[in-house]
């Protein structure tokens, strides 16, 4: 494919600014902000397929789900995960479409609900460790957890909570309809949330419940599609040795060695940036060319090396 093609999984921050402005509304504005960096890397000539989180807005479904519960059906979680695809995929697609108009720039935006295969094997499905969800007291959780057979832990002091699977992505079930797409010069939207956990059983697809990192499934996309460069779109500007410390130091650039030896140090977070480091290694171990990860609105410096943080072979 192209060798201007890019993969940019784009964080929660980009969607939801902070807990005073979560509603429907409040996401779609924080989704034009981020639309309009990435029109200007498509006005630039290049090939963009969009990823992105869907943590919170899975949680709101649950949670509305949860308090609708006597009156209406639950929303499994594979559900969610579609669900959100769609809404979230639609804020893109439409700011991007309009974006891209205003600017004269002739192209096609696309939403393609994704499925990804994982395996049923996978150990995360023994030690579920992922929370989701409301948070509840001790009793309510225990209660669920005989009710229903879900795993339940208690969040750091916060509560107690749903936990689900992490499992790794295998495969990306459409993606040949998203290559057709690229290939027709389409900017394409997929693998939202990290795609629908979906198992394989005699053939056949099945949803399960479970949560996979959106990282590690854009890196899967972006080798698949043998993009050029992936790009992880984030609340920072650049990834930072000892971060938080006084001694606190930004990277401009890294090689993957130096990337394994930083992540082997501990320098980055379980939760935070050590998912995106290790995406980082698995795209660039299969051959990829880049990684840069960065803010929003600094996308179209770090791509011209100007800022962002870029690791390489």
């Amino acid at each position: 494919m192209s060798k201007k093609l890019a993969v940019i999984a784009i964080g929660g921050n980009s969607l939801i600014k902070d807990s005073k402005h979560q509603s429907v509304e409040d996401q779609y504005v924080a989704t034009h902000e981020t639309c309009v960096y990435i029109a200007d890397l498509l006005q630039e000539g290049w090939n963009v397929i969009v990823t992105h989180g869907n943590g919170p807005q899975v949680g709101f479904i649950l949670l509305r789900s949860d308090m609708a519960k006597t009156k209406l059906h639950e929303v499994p979680l594979d559900s969610c995960g579609a669900d959100t695809q769609g809404a979230i995929g639609y804020h893109i697609q439409q700011n991007l479409q309009n974006e891209l108009q205003a600017r004269g720039v002739a192209k096609t935006v696309v939403t393609v609900v994704t499925q990804v295969v994982v395996d049923k094997d996978d150990p995360s499905f023994k030690t579920p460790n992922k929370p989701i969800g409301p948070f509840y007291n001790e009793a309510e959780a225990k209660k669920y957890e005989a009710d229903k057979g879900w795993a339940v832990s208690e969040d750091a002091g916060r509560g107690w909570r749903r936990v689900v699977a992490s499992p790794n992505p295998l495969r990306i079930v459409e993606l040949d309809a998203i290559k057709l797409l690229v290939h027709a010069g389409a900017a394409v939207i997929a693998v939202g949330g990290g795609g629908v956990p979906v198992i394989e059983d005699k053939g056949k697809l099945i949803g399960t419940a479970a949560v996979i990192d959106k990282d590690r499934a854009s890196a899967l996309l972006a080798q698949n599609l043998e993009a050029s460069h992936f790009i992880i779109s984030t609340a920072v500007e650049k990834v930072s040795l000892n971060f938080g410390k006084p001694d606190q130091k930004d990277i401009d650039r890294m090689t993957m060695a130096e990337a394994k030896k930083y992540m082997a140090e501990g320098h980055f977070k379980p939760g935070s940036m050590k998912p995106k480091i290790e995406a980082a290694i698995s795209f660039l171990e299969a051959g990829g060319e880049a990684v840069i990860i960065t803010s929003p609105e600094k996308l179209l410096d770090a791509v011209h090396g100007k800022n962002g943080t870029t690791i390489t072979r």
